[in-house]
């Protein structure tokens, strides 16, 4: 892949993983919390926000390996949940929120591309690519930090509707979460593709 094509894809990916990122904070901050706004995150300048694994190294070498997805991470931003006026649901509140944003994204532009899909192409062939580029890579971030393991925001959405009577798999989940993320990624993260080209098929129509 030329170098070009690799800036545009990890920008891409930058933009939306930051625009995940302030999403919590707003919605944290909705609830009564302005940790994220007094550490400055509520921002969609990249500098905040960068994790130098998560948001360059990472992507750079899932481009550079040709992986059939790419995907990334920012700096999470702080919250505290003790601050949230919502004590039962915020935290799932939050952490929906970054998925939800990314989600949001890919439905805007897939239904630009499903509605406006031929005069979008007379105007610029690329313009087709680069909207279904970012579809397909916010449904990515969307699907995989939706699932219910720690540290991803899925865990903390199932934390939060988890009864007490199962405590001992939000414990398991918590003491192993990073080795089954780990494995996952390693050995199953191509099954995604099964909900991702669904999903993609369903919004942009093609």
């Amino acid at each position: 892949m030329d170098p070009v094509s690799v800036l545009f894809y990890l920008v891409i990916l930058l933009m939306s993983v930051i625009l995940h990122e302030v999403a919590h904070g707003y919605t944290a901050l909705s609830l009564g919390d302005s940790t994220a706004k007094q550490a400055g995150r509520l921002t969609i300048n990249p500098i905040p926000h960068i994790d130098p694994i998560g948001s360059v190294a990472v992507p750079l070498l899932l481009v550079l390996f040709s992986s059939p997805f790419l995907f990334g991470w920012a700096k999470p931003v702080p919250v505290n949940p003790y601050n949230f006026r919502d004590k039962k649901y915020g935290s799932a509140k939050v952490s929906f929120a970054g998925p939800g944003a990314n989600l949001a994204i890919a439905i805007f532009f897939g239904l630009l591309l499903r509605f406006f899909g031929a005069p979008l192409a007379e105007i610029s062939p690329a313009l087709i690519e680069l909207f279904g580029q970012i579809v397909l890579l916010n449904l990515v971030l969307a699907i995989f930090n939706l699932l219910p393991i720690p540290p991803l925001d899925g865990s903390h959405v199932l934390f939060d509707f988890l009864p007490r009577s199962l405590d001992v798999v939000r414990q398991f989940l918590l003491q192993y979460g990073l080795f089954i993320l780990l494995f996952f990624i390693f050995f199953l993260f191509r099954f995604l593709t099964i909900p991702i080209e669904w999903f993609f098929r369903l919004i942009v129509g093609f």
